[in-house]
């Protein structure tokens, strides 16, 4: 079973900047798809980037000029690189393994 904890929200003003992290246990994430996913308050979830265990990433369209994903193996984490933030990035933010297996999320709150 794998196992995946979120780090690394908080609260922070608009253009500010946060790496969110997704620590894995029970696989290595060289093997794995790690998917981030948010949800804002009243929302549905969204996708915000993913990395396959191939190393090919993607990044919504949304965000695409201000988040990354990349991982590293060392330290078997998915990082989600978040710069010039804004409000509407405020969300619970997610990583999964893509079948059915959630992290219990990390709250980023933008303020403006």
């Amino acid at each position: 079973q794998v196992r995946l904890v979120e780090s690394g929200g908080g609260l922070v003003q608009a253009g500010g900047s946060l790496r969110l992290s997704c620590a894995a246990s029970g696989r290595a994430v060289s093997r794995m798809f790690i998917g981030w996913y948010r949800q804002a308050p009243g929302k549905q979830r969204e996708f915000v980037a993913s990395l396959t265990s191939g190393g090919s990433s993607t990044v919504a369209y949304a965000v695409k000029d201000r988040f990354a994903i990349s991982g590293d193996n060392a330290q078997n984490t998915v990082y989600l690189q978040m710069n010039n933030l804004k409000p509407e990035d405020t969300a619970v933010y997610y990583c999964t393994t893509g079948s059915n297996n959630w992290g219990q999320g990390t709250q980023v709150t933008v303020s403006s």
